[in-house]
Parts: structure tokens; sequence; C-alpha cells
């Protein structure tokens, strides 16, 4: 019983997965899309002198984007492989033979490479103008470039050569001229423009406070509505709905295959606890009537994160991800019927079991707000958890640790929320906290004298549990 059980799990999961690359995807408007360009994108590899980690998610990066083109009858083709800077870590040489020979031994026929190197790691153990000539001798790409793939256009920019500057005055003025060219040959098309760190204030983790964004490219590039920009630096979460942006013209954040940040509030690049097991990218397609269909992918579990299917990029006039639309389409989410909220007591802490709340508007449950109030009813402490929504995950309990809150009793309340800060009714609960007990010798550290021998107490339990 348990076998046919499996099997019909297995299936019904082959299934699910088939279908996110079968030709009866349909587009918002009800008709179905049939690519006739098909590229992946991605960054932030961090390839290292000695550990292969990323160049295993390099190859199974394309062998998805493989997968994706083998399952569709209609056109089978991986037309090209975007990764937008840091492709290694530390920019030295031997990083960036093994970056390529990683790349070179994945490819095949038919797809192209496009990368660009980057300001950040891949210039830290070099020159940038030695940086992008060892680039471009071990790939054989331009470091910058403007190339053409089924009649669409990919404009690239490196690092400028410049040690002094990101980009220089002589590459912002041959992306207009570049982009001149691309709308001169068909105003219809998206164009895509790929660099490195995000433009500012357009994709999650682009704003002044995240530091991820760069001003350059913004004049520019809203003259031109067909761009489809596409930037990595910040490793923020792919699916998180503010890493697609529309405005003047089109944004897309790509994750990383390296590691996942976010930003919560003002805790900037904060790194869930899984960080390093998170590895995205997206796959990329185009139709014949210019739409373009998103499908951003979690690389290790081979399994897709989310959709977006954008109506043509290039018509300024129909933009259904501006941030203003997103937001007002947020709804609050809602937990299971019947849901309670659990607290398990472990080493003198408090621990809360939250269950998985349930998305009412298709965008992803991001964090789980903590009130803690006293028996008066004032908030006396306020602290969040982070769900593993950046990954396929099968978390339906969110555990979070109590901190900060003195011995005594409260009601603690949770709230989940969406991406633009929308919150769920709250699931309540009684909490009675205890004093903290020193892990080494099982007491309560109280008043000027106790704060070392907690401090001496907790140096011995740390090295006790790394020694033994």
């Amino acid at each position: 019983m348990k076998t046919g059980k499996r099997f019909v799990t297995l299936m019904l999961a082959f299934l699910l997965t088939a279908a996110c690359f079968a030709p009866a995807c349909y587009a918002a408007d009800g008709t179905a899309f049939t690519p006739v360009l098909r590229f992946i994108a991605s960054s932030d590899t961090h390839v290292r002198d000695n550990d292969d980690m990323t160049l295993k998610r390099i190859g199974k990066m394309l062998d998805l984007g493989y997968d994706a083109a083998q399952s569709d009858p209609s056109y089978k083709n991986l037309d090209a492989l975007l990764i937008a800077g840091d492709l290694t870590h530390d920019g030295t040489r031997t990083e960036f033979e093994r970056f390529a020979a990683a790349v070179n031994g994945s490819l095949r026929d038919g797809t192209r490479f496009l990368g660009v190197v980057a300001k950040n790691h891949d210039g830290y153990k070099m020159r940038r103008a030695k940086m992008r000539a060892v680039y471009e001798e071990l790939t054989g790409n331009d470091a910058d470039f403007h190339v053409v793939i089924n009649g669409y256009h990919f404009i690239g920019l490196s690092a400028s050569s410049n040690d002094l500057m990101h980009y220089d005055p002589a590459q912002l003025l041959r992306l207009r001229r570049q982009l001149d060219d691309a709308v001169a040959d068909d105003a219809h098309k998206p164009v895509f423009v790929m660099h490195h760190e995000h433009v500012l204030n357009t994709v999650y983790g682009s704003t002044l406070y995240d530091t991820w964004g760069v001003p350059y490219f913004t004049s520019i590039l809203r003259d031109y509505p067909q761009v489809v920009d596409i930037s990595g630096h910040s490793h923020y979460a792919l699916n998180d709905p503010r890493s697609l942006w529309q405005g003047e013209f089109t944004a897309i954040g790509t994750g990383a295959v390296y590691y996942t940040e976010l930003t919560i509030g003002l805790d900037r690049s904060y790194n869930p606890p899984d960080a390093y097991s998170v590895s995205t990218c997206w796959i990329v397609e185009v139709d014949a009537a210019n739409r373009v269909r998103l499908v951003g992918m979690d690389i290790l579990a081979g399994k897709p994160l989310c959709e977006y299917v954008l109506n043509n990029p290039a018509d300024p006039a129909d933009r259904d991800y501006t941030p203003a639309r997103r937001k007002a389409a947020s709804s609050a989410p809602v937990f299971p019927a019947g849901a309670a909220l659990q607290v398990r007591k472990e080493d003198g802490k408090s621990i809360l079991q939250i269950p998985k709340a349930q998305s009412t508007d298709g965008m992803p449950v991001v964090l789980y707000r903590v009130y803690v109030q006293n028996a008066r009813g004032m908030t006396v402490a306020r602290d969040w958890t982070v769900p593993e929504f950046y990954r396929v995950s099968d978390q339906d309990v969110i555990e979070h640790t109590m901190r900060g809150v003195p011995a005594g009793k409260y009601t603690v309340r949770i709230c989940a929320e969406t991406a633009y800060g929308v919150q769920s009714d709250a699931l309540e609960t009684e909490v009675e906290v205890g004093a903290y007990l020193c892990p080494r010798c099982g007491k309560t550290h109280t008043g000027f004298a106790g704060f070392f021998a907690a401090l001496f107490h907790r140096v011995a339990y740390f090295f006790l549990q790394v020694i033994g």
C-alpha cells in the first residue's frame, strides 16, 4: 500500500514539474505561449579555487535549461546562458579558469554563453583591465558585448577597465548607441541588457539603504521602454515579487547561484540559516508576440519557484508589474482553519512553533511578525522570523526562539506578512518565560559580577562544544 502511494506521489510531482515547461502553458490573455527564444538568466556563481560547490551548480542550472527545451515539442533550443557577474569569488586566474571549464564543459551545441565581469568579487585580485583581459582570453567573449540571437538584441556591460570607475563615460555612450541600433532594428521587441549591479531604486535590494543599486544606467534606460534589465549582486530572493519591477523599463533581479540574502526592516543583508543551500536562476522565454515568460527556478530542487508572463515589455502602457499595481494586488495571508500557535520549551528557552500561513494572492508569505504583550496589553518586545519561501521547501511549521524578553507571563501574537507589508489576522498564545539559565552551570547570573561570570561560562561552553 505504501509503495503504491509513493508511486502516485512521485508521478504527481513529475507531472507538476513537467507541466511548468509544457506547451500547454497559457499567457495572461488565454492564448498558448509558444517560445521562439529561450535562455537562462543568472548571476553570482562565485567559483572558488578550492570548492566545487558552485561548479556543480552551474552544471545543474544548464541541465534545467536543457530539460525545459527538451520537454517542449514546439521549441527545443536553449539559446543562451547569461551570468551577470561575480563569476568568481576572489578574482584569481585559477578561479576564472575553473569557471570557464565548468561552463564550457556543460554547454551543448546551439547555446551561447554571455557573461560580464564585475567590479565586485571578479576584481578582488586583479586590476580591472587585466581582469577583463583574462576573462576574454579564457571565454573567447568580449567583456562588453552586443549580440543578436533569433532577432533579439542582448547588450552586456562589464566593469570599466578604469579602476576608479564602475562604468566609464565611453561605455555609457556606447550603451545608448547600441540601444538606438536595437530599437531601429525593431522597436516592438524587448531588448535584454545585462550588468552586475541593480539599477538604483528598481528591484528588491536596489535602494540606497540596501546598497546593491547603482545610478549609472537610470537616465539612459528610462528612454527605452523596450529594455528588460537583468542584474544580480544583491543575492536577494528571486521569487520575492519585488525582484520583478516595471516602470519606464523592466528590471529583474536574478537571485544568486551561490547563496541568498534579504533585507528585513533595518537588518540589511540578513542571511537565513540555510542561505548557502539556496541557488536560483530564471529560465526566460519569448514568443512571437514578444511576450516574455519568466520561470524562477530552485536549481538544487530542480523545481519552479514562481512564474510570470509579461505582455510585450516594449509597450510602456502595458505594465502589470509596477510596484503600485503589485502592492494593490497584495492581500492578507491566512492561517489554516483551526491552526494554533504552540510553544516548546528547550534548555530554558521558549520556542514558538508557528503554523505555515497560506497566501491569498499568489505571492509568497515572506515574514512572520512577533509581538509580545504584557498583562496590561502593552507591547514589550517585537521580533520577526523568515520562512523558507526563497527555495522549494516542505516547511509546515516555522520555529522562532523568543529572545530579549525578561522572565514573566506574556501574550504572544504572530502575524504573517507579504512582501508589501500586508498582515494576516494574528494567532495568539500565552507564554511564560523563565529566567535564562546558563548552559554551562545551569544557574541564573545577575548583577555586575554575574555579567562576567556569564561571559566566562559562555566562552567556556562554546569551546567545550567545539572541542568535545
